[in-house]
C-alpha cells in the first residue's frame, strides 16, 4: 500500500513529508525508532514500506491508549514505549533509522481539554505528558521578568514585557486557569491583527509550550541520543515547524558533518574530529503544493536528513553552538 493510499485527511494526523522521508530511506528495511509516534503515521508508513520493525516513543499516554485499536496488526513488528525521545538510544541501538517530528501534533491542538490552542477554551495546560506543571502554573507562578524573558526567547515575542506586565497585573486578583482567558488579555495587549496575520496570542501560547514540554532541551539531548544510537550508514530525519528548531538541527549537522566553519578566518586551525554525520541534502526539504493542499498545517515544515558515518559519537556540545534559546539559570 502507498503512503498515499494509508493517509487521507479523514485521519486525525497527516504525517508531514513521508514521501520524501521514504524516497531518500528506499529500500525501506532494519530496524527503526519513531522518537515522535503521535498517530502513528511515521511508523506505519516506514513498516508498510518494507522496515523490519519500529520502535515508538511518545511521551503522551493518551497516545498509547489510541492506537490499541490497530498496533496488534503489526504484532511485534511495532513496540510502543511511554517516554521522551532524549532517552531513545536507552530503548534501541544499531538503528537503520531514527524519525523525529517535532512540535505539538494536530490532534492534540485540536483537543480543547489539552490547552494547547487559543482558538478554542480549555484548561491552561499544555503538557504532552500530562504530568508536571503546567502552563497556568507558570503564567500565574512566575516572577514577571522571567516570564517575559520566557516569552520574548521562546516565543520571539517583541511584547514580551507589555504581556508578562498585563498577566502580572490581573493575576493578582484572578489566577489564569482557561487558555480563552489567557488568549484574550494577550490579544488585548497588541495591535489588532491585519488579515493573513497570525493570531496575536500564537507566539506567546507557543513559548508557554515550549517551556512546559521542555522542547529545545529534548531536541538538544533528542539528537545527541539518536547519533548513539543509529548504525554506520543509518539515517537521522527531522522535521520541524519553526526557525528555531530548525535552526538547532541545522547547526548539529553542519557541526557534526564537519561543516562548521571558523567564526575568525584568522584564527589557528584545529584538529577536527572524524564527522559523525553526511548530510543527505544541504538544504531542508520543504512540501511541495500537493501536500500542502491535502495538509495546510504543513506550510512551515522543513526536513533535514543525514547519513550517520562509522566515526565515534562526538564530543560535547554546547546550547549556544546550536543557537539554542536559553532562559536564565538554565543550561
Amino acid at each position: 500500500m502507498t503512503p498515499a493510499a494509508l493517509f487521507t485527511q479523514a485521519d486525525p494526523h497527516i504525517p508531514v513529508l513521508l514521501r520524501p522521508i521514504l524516497e531518500a530511506a528506499a529500500p525501506v528495511s532494519g530496524d527503526w525508532l519513531d522518537g515522535t509516534f503521535g498517530a502513528g503515521g511515521y511508523a506505519r508508513g516506514l513498516l508498510d514500506a518494507g522496515a523490519n520493525t519500529v520502535t515508538a516513543l511518545d511521551r503522551d499516554p493518551a497516545v498509547h491508549q489510541m492506537a490499541a485499536e490497530w498496533v496488534a496488526d503489526y504484532g511485534d513488528r511495532l513496540r510502543l514505549v511511554e517516554d521522551v525521545f532524549s532517552n531513545l538510544d536507552q530503548h534501541a541501538q544499531d538503528l537503520d533509522g531514527v524519525v523525529l517530528d517535532l512540535g505539538v501534533s494536530s490532534m492534540q491542538l485540536d483537543q480543547p481539554d489539552r490547552g494547547f490552542s487559543f482558538l478554542r477554551d480549555g484548561p491552561l495546560d499544555m503538557r504532552m505528558s500530562q504530568h508536571g506543571p503546567s502552563a497556568a502554573d507558570l503564567v500565574n507562578d512566575m516572577d514577571e521578568g522571567d516570564l517575559a524573558d520566557l516569552l520574548f526567547r521562546f516565543g520571539e515575542e517583541r511584547a514580551s514585557r507589555r504581556i508578562a506586565r498585563a498577566i502580572a497585573a490581573r493575576r493578582d486578583t484572578e489566577p489564569f486557569t482557561r487558555t480563552l482567558d489567557l488568549a484574550s488579555l494577550i490579544e488585548s495587549c497588541l495591535p489588532r491583527a491585519k488579515p493573513n496575520q497570525s493570531h496575536p496570542a500564537t507566539r506567546s501560547f507557543q513559548a508557554l509550550r515550549i517551556a512546559v514540554n521542555n522542547e529545545y532541551g529534548e531536541l538538544f539531548d533528542g539528537l545527541i541520543a539518536a547519533e548513539r544510537a543509529l548504525k554506520t550508514d543509518g539515517l537521522l530525519v527531522v522535521v520541524t515547524f519553526h526557525s528555531v528548531e530548525d535552526r538547532m538541527v541545522k547547526r548539529f549537522l553542519q557541526t557534526r558533518a564537519g561543516r562548521k566553519g571558523r567564526s575568525n578566518r584568522f584564527a589557528p586551525d584545529v584538529q577536527r574530529e572524524e564527522p559523525q554525520f553526511d548530510l543527505i541534502s544541504r538544504k531542508a526539504i520543504v512540501v511541495d503544493a500537493v501536500e500542502l493542499a491535502k495538509n495546510p498545517r504543513a506550510r512551515s515544515a522543513k526536513l533535514r536528513i543525514a547519513k550517520r558515518t562509522s566515526a565515534a559519537a562526538g564530543g560535547r556540545l554546547e546550547a549556544r553552538e546550536l543557537g539554542m534559546p536559553v532562559l536564565k539559570g538554565s543550561r
